[in-house]
Parts: C-alpha cells; structure tokens; sequence
C-alpha cells in the first residue's frame, strides 16, 4: 500500500529533458519550473512524481495523460516493462497474450525494432529526465534566487539526495538491461539535443560514484518514510551493482559485494516476514523485510500495469478472481516445469496452481498449459480484501533482506573477503527453514548450483530471474535448458548477444551518436 505523505502533481512538462523522441513534449496550463518549484512544497509534491514514475504511467489514474506515446498505457508501466524484460525470457514465466511481440521474449529472437523494447528504455530516461530536472532545480544557487532558504532549503537538498538515488537506480536498470546507452545528467542543456553514448564500464563507474556520493547523507535505514530512499536502499543497489560487476565490467567485485551486504543485514535493522506468502499481499508494507519498494495503492496510484498486473494476469481456467481479491481474471501469465521442479514437497514457497492446468506447455498460447503462480493476492495478512477489487494495493519488493543473504553467500561463493562460508550456509538455510518451517531441509554445504536455484525458488517473479541466469551463464547457453527457450518446445541455446537487448531502433535511426549493440547489425 503506499504510505507516501506527499502527493503528486501535473509535472511532466515542466521536467523533461528530451533524450528521446518520446519525451518530445511543450510546458501544459501555463505551469513553469518557477511556479512549480516555489516553494518546500513543490519540490516536495516533484519528488513524488518521481517516486511515482516507478509505479504509474500518467497523470490521471490508469488511463489519460500517459507519460509516454506509441503504446498502450498499461504496457508503459515502469515496472510492468521492467517484469517483462526480466521474467518472460527466462524459465519463471511465459505470457498467453498476442499483443504485438510480447511472445518474443520467451522465444528469445526479439529485434531492434521492438516496441516493448522501446516503450522500457523511453520509460528509463523519461525517468532519468524527471530526476535530471529535479536536481537542476534544487541547486544552491537556484533555491537562493527563488527566496529559500533556512530549513526549506535543508529539506530540498535532502530531496536531492533521493532523486540522485532514483536517477541511479534507473540507469542499474539501463545499464543491465541495453549496456551501453545515451547518457544525460543535470550538467546538460535544457531541450532537444543529441546525447552521447556511455559504455557499460563508465555506466558501472557513475553509479557506484553516485551511491557513494549521497549514502553518507541520506537517513539511516527505515529512518525515512516508508517507499523512500534511505541508507539501506544504496547499500543494496551498491551490493546488486558489485555482484554483477564481472558481467558489466569484466572485472569482479566480489568483495565488495560482501561489504554492503554485511551492511545490510548488521546495521539495517531488518529481520525476515515469518511467513513467506505475506511479502506479497495488500499489507506488505508491514513487512519487516522490506528495504525499498514501488508502492501502489488501489484508490491513489490506479494503474494497469505494477502489481495490479501481476495479480490479475495470472488468473484464469479455474481460477476464481474472488480468491485473489479481485474483480476479473486475465489469463495470461504462467510458469515452465523448469521452475516447478526446483520445489521440494513442503516447500511454502511453492505456491502453484495446478488444478485445470497442465505441467508441460505444449501452446504458449494456451493460459491452461503450464502451471499459474499464486504469490501476488489483494488480500491482507487478516484475509480481508485490499482496497479496490480492479486496483491493488500490493507494494513490489525492490530490494529485500533476503536478497541481502543471497548477495552475500554467492559473494563469498565466489571468492570475496570478509565473509565466511559458516555465515554464508546459516543466511542460505535461514530462507530455508522459513520455508519450510524447521530446519529438517537445510543445507550442510553450499555450491553456486545451490544459490541460483535458492534465488530462483526464494524471488521468482520478482524481476530478478534474467540478470541471475546470466551472471551464471545459463541465460543464452545450451547448459541449462527450459521448455520452448529459443521457441524450441525442450529448449535450445541461442546466441550469446542476446545477453543484452538491443538500443531500440528509433534511437539508433535518430541519434547518430549511438551504436547498436553487438548481434543487433
């Protein structure tokens, strides 16, 4: 549910720095950056449109005044594109829908030219333009010549620090998903221009020095409002950053990995949900777990995409909507018998629908082939129904304690210092027995083969699934194999460019500054 204080304005226009044809938009009803930004308030009420790009498309509820063009609102979701780009080209989820190319994903012989593609990397730096202009706006010498001063001007700089955060985690994203893309800050000019590429290593350089930059001055962990940034949601970004750094860079950071997971788990003050299936109902923001989070609320932040699409899409066959605490079924999101078969008997994390459904896809197509997964409901912890039966209320999990064990145990894993094998295995198995509620599963050693199949049963379908398939080299290759990877009904191996997506076309054709990625020629 989200818990943020502060609402949210018409902004848009008056934010944008256009770094993509997309964003190509003129100030609407007269409002001005020197109207907007005020006074504490405005800057206050911009933040949170920030905030709120994770989570919306557009201005007014679900549908009307999208961010973007070019594609339908709910596919413009922030996090509904992230989900997809992340999940359903992986073992954990495929999609029944024929809209447009969605079933490329899964097939995994997606092109420049596609238009979901474009839609999420429009959406990054529509993102990263809201940010650019917030910190733009907040320098000193701006605030000083609009009269703010004292304890206003204090708070704005605060708000600074967030938006540098937001702005970092959007280009991890970019950086992960397209490598080497255009790069904007608050240095350059305001309106249309052509920007520079950046390359992955001085991707990777920037957003580590900018979580460095601001982790000093932000509020200690669980110290700011719920569903803002904080300590503890920099040392995650930094942890996932350097525990990724070996495919971003070449080079590997696996220590430093250890570092800011430690920090996580000894000073964050988090402890893990007793029971599992609660990190994803309408209460969810009562999780002690929760480090950083997209909020949703199914009154205040209406949208089709986020976790409302994640309750709704995969219902269908002889699933009651009722049950999930909704209104209609969608019939579209499913699972392969790749991820089923990590489960053991027992395990509450496994949490499938099975009745009316077959194991094996024989046609994507078909919402009754492959098993449903029924870990997002919009029911409280009590049972009772969220707030809206159309709109959730559930909050999606950006970074969560548990994550911060796993980062640790694969760092050591992997060779990093300053952590121990015993702390590593206690982490893993500490996830183990809340799953299966003693301690008769856990584990008396650890392989790397353990961690990736603990992440996969621990975060399925929670946007992770791609970039670990790839950190151990088992996204494009031929060594690990699930049902119609490479539209190939028993797998196959594709090739290995695919391991990041494409610049989409319309960049490439309007910007010569930038060169597509490898294999996309």
């Amino acid at each position: 549910m989200n818990n943020l204080k502060f609402s949210i304005l018409i902004l848009c226009a008056v934010f944008l720095v256009d770094c993509t044809k997309d964003l190509d938009r003129t100030p609407e009803n007269g409002l001005t950056a020197d109207k907007l930004f005020a006074n504490e308030a405005g800057y206050r009420s911009s933040l949170a449109k920030i905030y709120g790009g994770l989570s919306l498309t557009g201005n007014n509820g679900p549908d009307g005044s999208g961010d973007l063009g070019g594609i339908d609102e709910g596919f413009s979701s922030y996090l509904r594109n992230y989900w997809n780009l992340q999940e359903l080209c992986t073992d954990e989820a495929v999609i029944g829908w024929n809209d447009q190319t969605i079933k490329d994903f899964h097939e995994m012989d997606w092109t420049p030219a596609d238009n979901f593609l474009r839609a999420m990397y429009s959406r990054l730096f529509y993102q990263i333009a809201l940010a650019n202009s917030f910190i733009r706006e907040s320098e000193d010498g701006v605030l000083g010549s609009r009269g703010i001063s004292g304890t206003d001007a204090d708070k704005i700089r605060a708000y600074k620090l967030e938006a540098r955060f937001l702005r970092a985690l959007s280009y991890w994203h970019a950086l992960d998903l397209f490598g080497n893309v255009t790069f904007v800050t608050e240095e350059d000019a305001i309106g249309a221009f052509l920007p520079q590429q950046i390359s992955r290593t001085d991707l990777f350089s920037y957003i580590e020095s900018e979580c460095k930059a601001i982790e000093a001055e932000l509020p200690a962990p669980k110290q700011n409002e719920y569903g803002r940034a904080d300590k503890a949601a920099v040392w995650m970004l930094l942890a996932n950053l350097y525990l990724n750094a070996q495919v971003y860079t070449g080079q590997a950071k696996y220590t430093e990995a250890v570092t800011y997971s430690k920090k996580v788990i000894a000073e964050g003050g988090y402890a893990l949900q007793g029971n599992y299936r609660h990190l994803f109902l309408a209460d969810n923001h009562k999780s002690t777990e929760m480090i950083f989070a997209a909020t949703f609320d199914g009154v205040k932040t209406r949208t089709w995409g986020g976790t409302t699409y994640l309750v709704h899409a995969p219902i269908g066959g002889d699933m009651q909507a009722a049950d999930f605490g909704v209104d209609n079924p969608w019939g579209g999101l499913r699972t392969t018998s790749a991820l089923v078969d990590k489960f053991s008997v027992g395990d509450q994390r496994a949490n499938f629908q099975e009745a009316g459904q077959k194991k094996d896809i024989e046609d994507i197509g078909n919402f009754r082939d492959g098993f449903s997964i029924k870990k997002w409901v919009n029911k409280t912890s009590t049972g009772a129904n969220g707030s809206n039966l159309t709109w959730v209320d559930n909050d999606f999990p950006i970074f969560r304690l548990s994550e911060a064990y796993l980062i640790y145990a694969e760092a050591v894993l992997r060779g990093g210092t300053g952590g121990s094998n015993s702390e590593a295995l206690g982490y893993v198995n500490a996830l183990r027995s809340r799953a299966f509620g003693n301690s008769n599963n856990n584990l008396g050693s650890l392989t790397l083969q353990n961690i990736i199949d603990e992440r996969a049963r621990e975060f399925h379908w929670e946007a992770k699934r791609r970039t670990d398939l790839i950190r151990f080299n088992q996204f494009t290759t031929a060594d690990y194999l699930w049902p119609w990877k490479g539209n190939v009904k028993d797998g196959r191996g594709v090739e290995s460019f695919r391991n990041i997506y494409p610049i989409p076309a319309p960049e490439i054709n309007t910007n010569p500054n930038l060169q597509q990625n490898p294999g996309y020629n």
